[in-house]
């Protein structure tokens, strides 16, 4: 099972192509490509996929999936944690967007 951690993003690039993520602490870059422009803003909620930002979350749902992660994470290691984070949004059980929008 593929499960997607929320990230808040932090920086947007000058260009408004790329951002800065934090996933509970784990700070990455990720593509604003499959956005519309301005739809994401420092500060959002936001799901990855393959390094690709999929779409914008309610910060209300968001905080409610971490803290549920949260507690997943107290159970591993730190070396499980942090490879758990980084590989979340890599997941190859999830589709792309072409297979989830023909499953419709």
């Amino acid at each position: 099972m593929c499960l997607s951690i929320p990230s808040k993003v932090v920086k947007i690039s000058d260009d408004k192509t790329m951002c800065t993520v934090d996933t509970m602490g784990v700070q990455r870059d990720a593509n604003l490509m499959m956005m519309d422009e301005g739809d994401v803003k420092v500060g959002d909620y936001v799901l990855l996929h393959i390094g690709f930002v999929m779409n914008k979350i309610d910060e209300e749902e968001a905080l409610a999936s971490i803290e549920t992660y949260r507690e997943i994470l107290e159970l591993m290691d730190e070396e499980e944690r942090r490879q758990a984070i980084l590989e979340d949004d890599n997941c190859l059980e999830r589709g792309s967007s072409e297979q989830i929008a023909g499953s419709n």
